[in-house]
């Protein structure tokens, strides 16, 4: 093997070889080893938080957000406002709710990632109406019939529904919780509008309780959170007493509708300067990647005046560029740092 190719793992020579032991950690944005973490209390969640501030976070405490930014923030957290921030790929927009959270001490973030069929049940609850039917089945063919408590009886009917992250995010609770709704640009044309009551009033029904709420104890079901632990619910109803600090982010890549703009906090999040992107290299990768990798945020920060490029990008060519030390540095950065607004 030539010099040039020993930073290679797979080198496509067709014979199989001990190479997956020379691979190094992975970096800190795409480690997902605390999820085998016995307890909470060894990580952070699924460690969703250092992977969106950055595990070396403590070494960015300098940095400060504009003022602007700052403002609009302030001013969601004040009006009870959702704030949409809109901005380009990798501007930090999902990484801001993470921020708020963990300076506020709100908890774990929920996130409702969007997609094209994302629609406004999928966020509120989710009712497993064939599993109970299934249970009923299994539980007459055993003799139970519907017995109190038994598997799909009245009482049991909390077991088979699962708030989603606005369902959760709107259960009564002192302070409120961080509500990420990711990339709503994504969405079809009727979510934003179905968004707007819920928003507005902070509470929604969930029917199958509700008609059966004089047949329960208490009027209470207990249900399942996005978070997996379980909360009751009283007749059929979910209510927040602290409206949710809810970021819904955008890349731009549609309109809404006014409505929505109206009952909004709008932050549009600008192209970040050479200060905030060695911040942000420094969260993720330390203060010396980002003191060796200043020449590649200079690139980075040139080309970004006339090409759509994401700061994943300049994390991704700098972690590759220190962790292999491949000799044709800068001929990799390129490759992989390429325009979004242009096809190859």
């Amino acid at each position: 093997m030539t010099e040039s190719s020993e930073w290679l793992i797979y080198r496509g020579a067709g014979e199989p070889h001990d190479g997956m032991s020379r691979l190094p950690p992975p970096p800190p944005w795409r480690d997902f080893s605390a999820r085998g973490a016995e307890t909470a209390q060894e990580a952070d969640g699924d460690g969703s938080r250092d992977r969106r501030l950055g595990a070396h976070r403590h070494l960015a405490e300098l940095h400060r957000p504009g003022a602007e930014e700052l403002e609009m923030i302030n001013a969601a957290l004040y009006l009870r406002r959702p704030l949409l921030v809109t901005g380009s790929p990798g501007a930090g927009k999902s990484t801001l709710a993470h921020s708020v959270a963990y300076e506020l001490g709100l908890g774990e973030v929920l996130r409702w990632s969007i997609v094209s069929r994302s629609a406004l049940q999928d966020g509120l609850y989710h009712y497993d109406a064939i599993a109970r039917l299934q249970d009923v089945q299994i539980a007459a063919q055993g003799g139970y019939g519907s017995a109190a408590g038994s598997p799909g009886s009245v009482e049991a009917i909390g077991g088979y529904i699962r708030l989603g992250p606005l369902g959760t995010a709107l259960l009564p609770s002192d302070t409120p919780r961080v509500l990420l709704i990711d990339e709503l640009d994504k969405s079809d044309i009727d979510l934003p509008n179905d968004l707007l009551n819920v928003l507005e009033e902070g509470e929604f029904e969930i029917p199958e309780l509700r008609r059966l709420a004089d047949r329960l104890p208490g009027g209470e079901a207990e249900v399942l959170t996005a978070d997996g632990t379980k909360v009751r619910v009283r007749d059929g109803r979910v209510r927040c007493t602290s409206f949710p600090f809810v970021v819904l982010t955008s890349n731009g890549e549609r309109d809404f509708p006014a409505p929505l703009m109206r009952r909004c906090i709008h932050l549009e999040l600008g192209r970040p300067d050479h200060n905030r992107l060695a911040t942000f290299v420094r969260a993720h990768l330390g203060d010396e990647a980002a003191r060796a990798g200043d020449d590649l945020i200079a690139r980075f920060l040139e080309r970004s005046r006339s090409e759509l490029l994401a700061t994943d990008q300049l994390l991704n060519a700098l972690y590759l560029t220190d962790a292999a030390a491949p000799p044709s540095r800068e001929r990799l950065a390129d490759l992989l740092i390429q325009r979004l607004d242009r096809p190859r």
